[in-house]
């Protein structure tokens, strides 16, 4: 059972706390909460469904990947539209749009040196600098950096701050309440603390170094979510008939045309590549999303079936088993959903 996989990461204090729900065709199979996190003030607190997360990564496919929908549906840019023609300073003209939502634009996974929080930093000017490790189309590297770029982009075309525009244009009209930038007063409260940094948690505060340089704002990081955002934003993409905030034929696109084992934003499970980072059984064209934290969503089409899992896994360290936890959840999914033809609920109680 999910329970005792999960209770069994949380004796080992492999994973503090987190939420997950798993639905297919509709139907509710699993949703529960588990584990605790201690609190800037060194307090414990326990993990429930109103707990936000630092939700990383998935900032990209969630805030940036959305906004630019809302754009490309407007004709305000395009997939082809070269970078340098919104930001003039970047120096590579072959590296448009798509090269940077697919992350096979050349530009490298990070900054060198890494980013630390303490510093003083001209983020978006380094990554102006960087030299690209290979021409486009050449090959998959998962570039933070391009998708921080993109969000300069969007702001460039929107005339809006980044944050602004995905709260008005992509938040708001998906339901997403809960979903925020910077979160203030006292709906810190609420959210699961990160990692140990000078004997005190973050709590409150992104965690990855480059968004909390640019203020708490990025196309790469920056998002605070919970699960029952998460959860309406997953049924976006597998009922998209029923939706009307975006194209469907764009929702499709972002999954469905791919470079390698990329869509546009999403990971995509193409029955080849062995780095997945969910979990190889499911039905090739399953796609989502990680971060960083120890935060996930995927989605399987075919099988109308998906996963939202939540844990602030960092709060152990850096070193903390997200990926095999992560596989071991999702195997299980598929062992008592799909392989096993299991329909019934698991019990929550």
């Amino acid at each position: 059972m999910l329970r005792d996989l999960i209770q069994k990461y949380i004796e080992e204090e492999k994973i503090p706390g987190g939420v997950i729900h798993v639905q297919r065709h509709k139907e509710i199979l699993y949703r529960d909460s588990f584990g605790s996190f201690i609190t800037r003030n060194n307090e414990r607190k326990p993990v429930t469904f109103s707990t936000l997360f630092d939700i990383a990564s998935l900032t990209k496919v969630v805030a940036t990947l959305p906004a630019f929908l809302v754009l490309l549906d407007r004709k305000q840019l395009s997939l082809k539209d070269p970078v340098q023609k919104y930001i003039s300073q970047f120096c590579y003209s072959d590296i448009n749009i798509e090269h940077l939502l697919y992350h096979n634009s050349g530009l490298p996974a990070d900054l060198f040196p890494p980013v630390q929080r303490d510093e003083k930093r001209n983020i978006l000017e380094e990554i102006l600098t960087v030299v690209p490790l290979f021409k486009p189309e050449k090959e998959v590297v998962y570039s933070d950096l391009g998708m921080i770029l993109l969000g300069k982009i969007i702001e460039e075309v929107s005339g809006e701050v980044f944050d602004t525009f995905v709260a008005k244009e992509v938040l708001t009209p998906m339901g997403m309440h809960q979903t925020i930038f910077n979160p203030k007063g006292e709906i810190r409260n609420l959210i699961a603390t990160t990692e140990k940094i000078n004997d005190c948690f973050i709590q409150g505060e992104v965690h990855d170094e480059k968004a909390f340089l640019l203020n708490g704002v990025s196309g790469s990081a920056g998002l605070f979510s919970c699960l029952d955002d998460l959860v309406h934003y997953a049924q976006y993409w597998l009922n998209i008939s029923e939706q009307s905030v975006f194209d469907p034929v764009w929702l499709q696109n972002c999954h469905q045309n791919t470079f390698k084992h990329r869509g546009l934003g999403f990971e995509v499970w193409n029955g080849i590549d062995t780095e997945v980072t969910i979990n190889s059984n499911w039905s090739i064209g399953s796609f989502g999303h990680t971060g960083f934290t120890g935060t996930s969503v995927w989605m399987d089409p075919k099988e109308e079936l998906f996963v939202v899992l939540l844990t602030n896994a960092i709060h152990y360290g850096r070193d903390a088993p997200k990926k095999e936890f992560r596989q071991a959840i999702h195997k299980s999914v598929y062992d008592m959903y799909i392989k096993k033809g299991a329909y019934k609920n698991e019990t929550m109680d």
